[in-house]
C-alpha cells in the first residue's frame, strides 16, 4: 500500500482536527468526503484541506462513495446513532475504521459491529484521546502489575458548559445523539475508566437530570466491576466555570492523579510519597488516534481501542440509562458466550 486512501463521513466541527492532521501525513490521501449535502462537504474541504491535490470528491450518500471512490479506510465523524450504519457499510465495503467516540449507542449495536470486525479482519479504532496518551498507558500498566497494591477505588468528574454550548444542535436530539452529556464529552471519561480497569461492569446505580433539555447534563453514575473496583463519576453539563477532567486511582499502596480527557497530567504516589518523575517514556505514547488509526493500518502498532472497548463501555451507558429511568441499580445485558 503506497498510500492509505480516506474517506471521510461527516463533515462538522469535530471532524475538522481529523481531516487536518491526516492531511499532514505523508502516507495518507483523503480522497472524498460526504455530509447531508454536497454544498457542506465541498465546503469542509475548502475550510480544512483547500490545497490539496487532487482535490477530494465531494459526496451526499454514504453509498455512492464507498463504491464510486472504494478507499482503504473511512473516518466516521457523524451524529452518534449513525455510527452503527455508517460503520457496517464501511466494514462491508472493506474499509479500516477510525469511529469517533462512542462506538455505538447500544450494547446489542456493539457486539454486532464487534462481529462485523471479526468477520472482516479490519483496523478498528474507536477516537479516545487518553488510550493514545503515555501517561495514561503508564497508569494502566501498573493497574496490570499491581505496582501500588491493589486498585479499589475510582473517583472522577467532568465540569463543562455543555448544555449552553449545544443548544439547539444535533447533540440535544435524543434520535441522533442517543443521549446527552454522559453520551458526548461525558463519554471521554467513561471510557477511560473502563478502558484503565479492563473488567467487565457489574452494577451501577445512577442519577441523571436533564436540567430543563430532552437529553442528560448533569449525571452521578456509581459503578461495581466484577473485579470489585469501585467508581464514583461525576459529569457536569452544566457548569459556568468549566474545570476539565480530574480522575483518582486509588490503591491499597498508592493513588494516581489523572486527566481523564487526555491524559496530559499526571501525579503518582508510592503509599504517602509523591513519585515526582515516575518511568513514563516516549515510547508508551501512540500518538493521537489518528496517528494509532494509520500506524495500524501500515503494521507498525497495535490499536490502542477496540470493538471490546466499545462494548464494555456500551453496557455501561445502557446500564446508566436503565438505572436513571428505574430509580434501581442495573446490571449490563451481557451476550452469553456461544
Amino acid at each position: 500500500m503506497s498510500k492509505v486512501r480516506l474517506a471521510i463521513i461527516g463533515c462538522g466541527g469535530n471532524s475538522s482536527g481529523h481531516a487536518r492532521r491526516m492531511n499532514q501525513m505523508d502516507e495518507v490521501q483523503i480522497i472524498a468526503t460526504c455530509d447531508v449535502n454536497t454544498d457542506i462537504a465541498n465546503s469542509y474541504i475548502d475550510q480544512n484541506i483547500p490545497d490539496l491535490a487532487p482535490r477530494p470528491v465531494a459526496f451526499d450518500d454514504v453509498d455512492s462513495m464507498l463504491a464510486e471512490t472504494q478507499p482503504d479506510a473511512v473516518l466516521i465523524s457523524t451524529p452518534h446513532t449513525l455510527h452503527f450504519e455508517h460503520g457496517m457499510k464501511a466494514l462491508e465495503s472493506g474499509c479500516h475504521v477510525l469511529m469517533e467516540k462512542p462506538m455505538v449507542t447500544s450494547a446489542e449495536d456493539a457486539y454486532t459491529l464487534a462481529e462485523k470486525v471479526e468477520e472482516t479482519g479490519k483496523v478498528f479504532v474507536i477516537g479516545y484521546n487518553t488510550p493514545c496518551s503515555a501517561n495514561f498507558y503508564y497508569l494502566r500498566e501498573q493497574i496490570r502489575n499491581q505496582t501500588f497494591g491493589k486498585l479499589e477505588l475510582i473517583v472522577g468528574y467532568i465540569t463543562q458548559g455543555w448544555k449552553n454550548a449545544t443548544m439547539g444542535a444535533w447533540r440535544q436530539k435524543p434520535e441522533l445523539s442517543g443521549g446527552g452529556q454522559a453520551y458526548d464529552s461525558g463519554a471521554h471519561l467513561l471510557n477511560s475508566l473502563c478502558w484503565a480497569v479492563e473488567r467487565n461492569v457489574g452494577e451501577v446505580y445512577a442519577f441523571t437530570d436533564n436540567c430543563d433539555t430532552a437529553v442528560d447534563v448533569n449525571s452521578s453514575i456509581n459503578v461495581k466491576f466484577e473485579n470489585g473496583v469501585l467508581a464514583s463519576i461525576a459529569i457536569s453539563g452544566n457548569c459556568p466555570s468549566p474545570g476539565g477532567t480530574h480522575m483518582a486511582f486509588i490503591f491499597d499502596n498508592g493513588r494516581v492523579e489523572i486527566d481523564g480527557w487526555g491524559g496530559g497530567w499526571i501525579r503518582v504516589y508510592e503509599g504517602s510519597n509523591h513519585i515526582e518523575e515516575p518511568p513514563i517514556t516516549e515510547e508508551m505514547s501512540a500518538g493521537s488516534p489518528d496517528d494509532n488509526f494509520i500506524d495500524a493500518i501500515l503494521g507498525r502498532a497495535e490499536s490502542r481501542t477496540s470493538p471490546l472497548n466499545g462494548i464494555i463501555q456500551s453496557e455501561l451507558m445502557d446500564a446508566i440509562y436503565k438505572s436513571a429511568e428505574t430509580g434501581m441499580p442495573a446490571r449490563p445485558k451481557r451476550r452469553s458466550a456461544d
